[in-house]
This record gives C-alpha cells, sequence and structure tokens, in this order.
C-alpha cells in the first residue's frame, strides 16, 4: 500500500478536537454513584492537569493488544490530555470473558468501550447496578452525541428503554437508507467470474441454472485446477452455515412465499401484512432446504461447510478454490482486488436467484442501516462519570468517529486507510487511500479501535469519503439486488422492556438452537414430511406462537 503525506496530522488533530465546553451537573436520577457538580473548565480539553480514566476493550487476534499503543488512542490522549488504563481482552475470547468482568464490581473499569452488549445484557446490569444510564450526562457533557441525536433523531429512540434511559453508548455507520443500505444484505453470494468465463458460462439467475453451473465447476476440475494453478481440491460451492454473513440461506428466497430465511439468528420476517413469521415454519424454507440438500447429494457443496471456522473458510479461498462463496465482502475470503471488484471482474455478486418467485427479504433491521445500542457503557464504577462520558464523547466527533470505525491516517507502518484531506469548502476530511490487494477487514483491524462512534450520510464528502468497498457494495444493492426486494417491511430495531427482552431470550434460545440444527443436518443427510412436522411441533412445544406475539407487538406500534 501507497504512503501519504503525514503534514495534515497537526491540523486533523486540532480539527478533531473542536470541542464544545461541558457544563456542570451531577449524576442523573437514578445514577449509581452520584459524582457531585463538575465544575466546566475541568471538563475542557485539554484538560489543565491530565487525568486517569480505566477502560476496557477488546482487540482482533494477532493485531496490537495495547490500545494505547495505536495511533488513534495516542493522538486522543495528546489532545484531551486524559489517560486511560486499558484492561484489554482478545476478541476471540470476548464473549466468555466479558461476563465475568461484569460479574465483579470490585475489578470493574469505569467503561466498556466496545462492549457489544445485548439488550438481556443492557437491562441486567442495570438493573444489578453494575451500569449507569447517562441520557442527563449526553444533555449536559456530551454535545457531539447530543447533535447526533438532533440530525437522526430516530437513533436517540432506538437508544432509550421504555422508561425513557439510555443505558449505553451507540455505534452507528450510515451507509444508504431503507431498501438501499447497505446492511439490507448481509451474507452476499459471490460467483467466480475467472471460471465462469473459462468454461464459456453466464452468471445464473435462475435455481436451475445455478445448479448446472456448480455442476460445470466440478466436472471441469481439472481443467479450472491446470488453467488457475490451484493447490487443493476444487470446491464448487462453500459456505459457514448458520454463521451470518457466510451463511447460504439467500439462496433459498425464491422458494414458495419469497420469504427466505434473511435473519439466522432469530428466523423471523414480516410478510406484506405486517404480520411477524417464524421463516422455518414457511414452505419455502422446506423446499429451498430440500433444494440445498440435492446440491449436497452432487458434490456441489463443501463437506466443511458445516464444521468450518473463520479462518479455515479463508484459508481455503484464499487459495483460489471456491466457485461460489458467501460473505460481507469477497476480498475478505477470495483473492481479489478491487479494481477488479468494480470492473466485474475475478469475482462478482450473484443476483437473487427465481424459483418460485424472485424475492429478496431484507435483513430485519436494515432499513435504519448500522446501528449497535449497547456498543459502550460506563460502569457503577466511575469516579467521575462526567469526565469519563466527556471523553466518550469525542468518539463522536464528526472526524474523530470514521477513524475509530475504519483506521487512520499518518502512521508509520504500511497500512494508511486515509491520507488527510480537504473538502470542496476546502476544510479537513479524511481521504481513502488504495487498498491494492489488501484485505479491508485486515487493514481495519489493525488501526481502528471500535467503540462507540456516528458516521452519517451527511458526512460523506464533508469529514470522510465513502469507502471503495462500501461504495461499490452499495452500487451492487442499489442495482442488483433492491429491485428485487419486493418485501415491503422488516423487523425494527427496537428496545424491549425487561419483561419482553427475558422472555425473549428465553424463548429465543430454544428456538433458534432447533432451527439452526435442523438446518445443518437436513442438507447434509436430507428429510421427509415426518421430521418437518416434528420441528414444527417442537417449535409450538418451545412456544413460537408467544414468541411471535411479543415482536408482533413491537411491529405493529412501530408501523402505526
Amino acid at each position: 500500500m501507497s504512503k501519504f503525506f503525514k503534514k495534515g496530522a497537526a491540523f486533523a488533530l486540532a480539527m478533531t478536537m473542536l470541542l464544545a465546553g461541558c457544563g456542570g451537573g451531577s449524576t442523573p436520577s437514578g445514577g449509581n454513584k452520584p459524582s457531585g457538580d463538575v465544575n466546566p473548565e475541568d471538563l475542557t480539553f485539554p484538560l489543565k492537569e491530565k487525568a486517569t480514566i480505566k477502560g476496557l476493550t477488546n482487540y482482533p487476534v494477532g493485531t496490537e493488544s495495547d490500545p494505547n499503543k495505536r495511533t488513534i488512542f495516542k493522538r486522543l490522549e495528546e489532545a484531551t490530555n486524559v489517560h486511560v488504563d486499558w484492561k484489554t481482552i482478545q476478541g476471540d475470547q470476548w464473549g466468555d470473558k466479558i461476563q465475568l468482568e461484569m460479574s465483579n464490581i470490585k475489578t470493574l473499569p469505569e467503561f466498556v468501550f466496545s462492549a457489544g452488549f445485548s439488550d438481556t445484557d443492557l437491562l441486567k446490569y442495570a438493573k444489578q447496578g453494575v451500569i449507569i444510564h447517562v441520557e442527563e450526562y449526553i444533555d449536559k457533557y456530551m454535545p457531539n452525541l447530543k447533535k447526533v441525536f438532533e440530525q437522526a433523531p430516530e437513533y436517540k429512540s432506538m437508544c432509550e428503554d421504555a422508561d425513557g434511559h439510555i443505558w449505553a453508548l451507540p455505534w452507528i455507520e450510515q451507509l444508504g437508507y431503507e431498501k438501499t443500505a447497505i446492511q439490507t444484505i448481509d451474507n452476499m453470494p459471490y460467483i467466480n467470474k475467472n471460471w465462469l468465463d473459462f468454461l464459456g458460462l453466464e452468471v445464473p439467475k435462475d435455481v436451475d441454472s445455478f445448479e448446472k453451473v456448480l455442476i460445470a465447476f466440478r466436472d471441469n476440475a481439472a481443467k479450472i485446477k491446470e488453467q488457475f494453478k490451484i493447490d487443493g481440491e476444487i470446491i464448487p460451492m462453500s459456505f459457514i452455515i448458520n454463521d451470518g454473513g457466510q451463511d447460504p440461506m439467500v439462496l433459498i428466497n425464491g422458494f414458495g412465499e419469497g420469504i427466505g430465511d434473511a435473519d439466522p439468528g432469530r428466523h423471523i420476517a414480516v410478510n406484506d401484512s405486517k404480520k411477524v413469521v417464524c421463516s422455518a415454519s414457511q414452505e419455502g424454507f422446506k423446499k429451498g432446504l430440500e433444494w440445498l440438500h440435492k446440491l449436497y447429494t452432487e458434490n456441489l457443496i463443501d463437506k466443511e461447510a458445516f464444521t468450518q471456522e473463520w479462518a479455515t473458510y479463508v484459508a481455503k479461498g484464499k487459495s483460489g478454490r471456491y466457485g461460489v462463496a458467501f460473505s460481507w465482502d469477497i476480498a475478505n475470503v477470495a483473492q481479489v482486488s478491487i479494481d477488479d471488484l468494480i470492473a466485474g471482474k475475478s469475482w462478482v455478486p450473484m443476483p437473487v436467484l427465481t424459483a418460485d418467485v424472485r424475492n429478496l427479504t431484507p435483513d430485519n433491521g436494515s432499513f435504519t442501516s448500522g446501528f449497535d445500542r449497547g456498543r459502550c457503557v460506563v460502569t457503577a464504577t466511575a469516579a467521575n462519570p462526567a469526565l469519563v462520558c466527556a471523553w466518550l464523547d469525542q468518539m463522536y466527533v464528526p472526524i474523530q468517529s470514521p477513524q475509530n470505525n475504519w483506521g487512520t491516517y499518518g502512521e508509520d507502518d504500511d497500512f494508511d486507510i486515509f491520507e488527510m484531506s480537504t473538502n470542496k469548502d476546502g476544510e479537513p476530511m479524511l481521504k481513502h487511500t488504495w487498498l491494492g490487494d489488501a484485505s479491508p477487514v485486515e487493514v481495519r483491524e489493525a488501526e481502528a479501535v471500535g467503540g462507540p462512534l456516528a458516521i452519517l450520510d451527511s458526512y460523506y464528502d464533508k469529514y470522510v469519503t465513502c469507502p471503495d468497498d462500501a461504495q461499490y457494495r452499495l452500487d451492487w444493492i442499489k442495482n442488483i439486488y433492491t429491485p428485487d426486494m419486493h418485501t415491503k417491511y422488516v423487523v425494527p430495531n427496537v428496545f424491549m422492556t425487561t419483561d419482553d427482552v427475558k422472555e425473549v431470550s428465553n424463548l429465543q434460545a430454544d428456538i433458534t438452537k432447533a432451527i439452526n440444527t435442523a438446518k445443518a443436518d437436513w442438507i447434509m443427510n436430507g428429510f421427509d414430511d415426518a421430521a418437518w412436522n416434528k420441528l414444527q411441533a417442537d417449535l409450538d412445544a418451545y412456544k413460537l406462537p408467544r414468541l411471535l406475539e411479543i415482536y408482533q407487538k413491537y411491529v405493529d406500534e412501530y408501523y402505526k
């Protein structure tokens, strides 16, 4: 990757810290630990005297484990005069270890930066007094986040519980809107255009032609290996079952009612009558799995697709062995450049396949674009919650949020997500640099820090350019997928009540496990009507109707 000039660093740093002054105040009513009056001057950055706060975060495997050695946090410390004493957990161990951390309030740092807590977690920790609500801190000490909420009030509403409390600071990434939002399809199907061209084949548009293409990949494996110098067995199609972006269920959207299974975590959808249904109870789900089983029996599906982990999936993909694969971005899985993707070479997104109908159900919650309600929490151990919140507010400075999300500029290594440039008005703007053949995910993991942030659509070409890999994905969605999104509604991203969250969590555990288990087993081993009927009976026994009833209540309220 190219290196770019660094003379804009000081200029950008100054712009990053154009911080509004913070007024005095006390802990919000219902908070867990009073902080007393805070002098506004004491929270004007940079602080006159260095302060230390304690945080907990995670880091991706194989990247820098000390946040304070990352350029972003070095600059923030210099600009704020606030040092963060970090405790870190490796990303692949976060799920297990964070629960232990949150259970011992005596050793808990003052805030959890990249928490990613679910609604259940937030309400549980709130009830236990482990975290504090921050809505009054936002009003008094967080002018940048407050401005975000003023510009996009739907996000403030999505952060509030039934009592109007905000228990966490959000991550917001707007890229597109409603049916053109970048999150409308996670598990995008990609097909190897080099193989298609070599065999004289077209990109398939229906399930029959798709099957024929996979058969051609299988039957011409020896020729493909020789032509493209591939080491290893040719795999017509690979995926990771029940794994979000790597799940293959987008292929079955055209069967039956055309609902598919766009929500592999919950297996629910909203039909055009605004009724919440379970995708695994629809005729299209049954017919789609029967078809996928047929592909499996024809040796068209990777035998390891039901057990492999991400590292194995990527290793095989980078070796050039896949004909069809699934991911948010194929560059994460296969050796392909952004230039080739933009030009429609090497790998291309495959359109939704026609079966009984032609439809693509958007992912639930996608119409409001990227949003994580539980990204960051302030704990009850915070000695000065106002200071902690004021520091966290710097993550919402418009030119800071893109860096936290994607990476930064002017580093001394081989990676530079951005160069510092200017917009049409001559103001500082982060400009995405050329990534070459580097994986966008790997580059970002090396630089970005995650945590709470907000990137609104209005920021593009003002504070930051749109990432190339996001732009071509947005173009694909708009041109290839949005025209086939005939579904009118999705389950919205709402903050349920404590009782509903608890009940949904309990019900969902058994229901999702039963569906995921059946899905994997049936694709491999097939199933009959007796097995199908047993699954439906099991789902009823696990109180699926009650689960749908709860979701229906929120869907009705939202669309009312």
